[in-house]
């Protein structure tokens, strides 16, 4: 009897200890889909915790390699932002998550400019000033490859 009390222990022993533990099962990591616009840069804020990607067209492109920091006629830019938490699997890695703006400027055939912020984050819902978060996205430089 003793024996497969002891056995019965053993095994319910062996099952309690091989649960897995699922640090990240709560949060959300969202895959941003730019369509047929191309990475052109980009950044991390360290004091936010956050990263941030720039997507645009070949002529958002163009407006970026320039020097006069104003987008040609029919730009795309979009930047978008996401909140960054440490990578489970490695040590000392980072992983984008909760996504928190896409923020997008259109330049129309007349050359207006529109600036448009869609906030996905709950938490900040705060409206910045268009006109400097234009000249801040300008003053992107794209990513040089070999």
């Amino acid at each position: 009897m003793k024996k497969i009390l002891f056995i019965i222990l053993s095994v319910c022993a062996l099952f309690t200890a091989c649960k897995i533990d699922e640090p990240d099962k709560d949060l959300k990591r969202v895959v941003f889909d730019p369509g047929n616009l191309k990475f052109i840069s980009t950044s991390l804020n360290i004091t936010k915790e956050t990263s941030s990607a720039l997507y645009g067209n070949q002529e958002a492109l163009e407006s970026l390699s320039s020097e006069n920091n104003q987008p040609k006629i029919g730009s795309v830019i979009k930047l978008v932002t996401w909140k960054y938490h440490e990578n489970p699997q490695y040590i000392g890695g980072t992983i984008s998550g909760e996504l928190l703006s896409v923020e997008t400027i259109k330049t129309d055939k007349t050359g207006k400019i529109s600036y448009q912020i869609q906030n996905t984050s709950k938490t900040e819902n705060i409206q910045p000033n268009k006109e400097e978060r234009i000249q801040y996205i300008m003053s992107y430089k794209p990513v040089v490859r070999p």
